[in-house]
């Protein structure tokens, strides 16, 4: 039995030394690239994105006499007049929408109050109005004399009701089906065959119960998921969103936008699902238009 000469052993020592430590050292280093990658994730859904307001522009034909300018706002879930506030009036008063609807929850998180809605409300102007239905948040704290403080506001309050606008377009709100009483028969009631019909609620899922029989439904609630992963469905979603995200989806004639909404909820994070505010610009039919970023 031949042994090998202590050279060879110190060799074979060193080696087996040195994959310990470079092994060691790539754990390391896979160590911080992942604490860093968190670092970088948590600043951006914190401090970046949820103020990274987004705003999109769309055209779409409808059976109008004229173009609709609509402004399409929903979870704003406002605690006063902050930053994101700001810049949505700053858009606004660029942008002069004819009509500016909120699909529910304006209400911050426990500790928003409806004064601060009422600071916000008073600032949003259009010529036909701004026209606002229930979201969750406000069927789970309900506000004594409701009519009166969204009169004192400068906002129509529809609850399952509609309204002209003018005289080839009405509107339609609903209040929550998942947490108040929804009407579908009661809000579309009186409605000219034939007007173009815009239907306002705060959850998506409704879309399946109101898809042809009204032209154009706007709601929220979903926040588009708030938190995202790449090439994944959101990790949560509350009750009432159904299959719809964010986006339009279209079914028996009727197109639906579900806006991700200027808010947050629960969290104060957002991750690769920036707020927005979105214009919806209906054209009469036969301009060409279709729906388009």
């Amino acid at each position: 039995m031949s042994l090998a000469p202590p050279e060879t052993k110190v060799a074979s020592f060193r080696q087996r030394l040195f994959a310990v430590v470079s092994r060691s050292r790539r754990k390391t280093i896979w160590v911080i690239a992942a604490y860093l990658l968190l670092v970088a994730l948590a600043v951006d859904g914190f401090l970046v994105e949820p103020y990274r307001v987004e705003v999109t522009h769309y055209a779409i034909p409808g059976n109008v006499s004229a173009p609709l300018k609509i402004a399409h706002l929903s979870d704003l879930h406002t605690h006063g007049l902050g930053w994101r506030e700001e810049r949505l009036l700053h858009v606004l008063s660029v942008e002069k929408p004819d009509l500016i609807v909120i699909t529910g929850d304006s209400l911050g998180n426990r500790h928003g109050n409806y004064e601060n809605c009422r600071l916000l409300y008073r600032q949003l102007r259009a010529p036909l109005g701004v026209w606002f239905v229930r979201g969750n948040w406000e069927n789970e704290r309900p506000l004594r004399h409701e009519r009166a403080f969204y009169e004192s506001a400068g906002v129509h309050l529809l609850l399952n009701a509609n309204r002209e606008l003018r005289p080839d377009v009405w509107i339609a709100g609903v209040d929550d089906p998942y947490t108040g009483t929804a009407r579908l028969d009661t809000a579309l009631a009186g409605i000219p065959s034939g007007m173009y019909t815009i239907a306002l609620f705060h959850s998506p899922a409704f879309f399946d119960r109101i898809a042809g029989r009204a032209n154009l439904c706007l709601s929220g609630h979903t926040h588009g998921g708030q938190v995202r992963l790449p090439f994944l469905r959101p990790l949560w979603l509350p009750r009432g969103c159904g299959r719809f995200i964010e986006g339009w989806y279209e079914e028996r004639g009727s197109r639906m936008y579900v806006s991700r909404g200027l808010g947050m909820s629960l969290l104060p994070v957002r991750l690769l699902c920036r707020p927005e505010i979105t214009f919806i610009t209906v054209e009469p039919e036969g301009s060409g238009q279709q729906a388009t970023n």
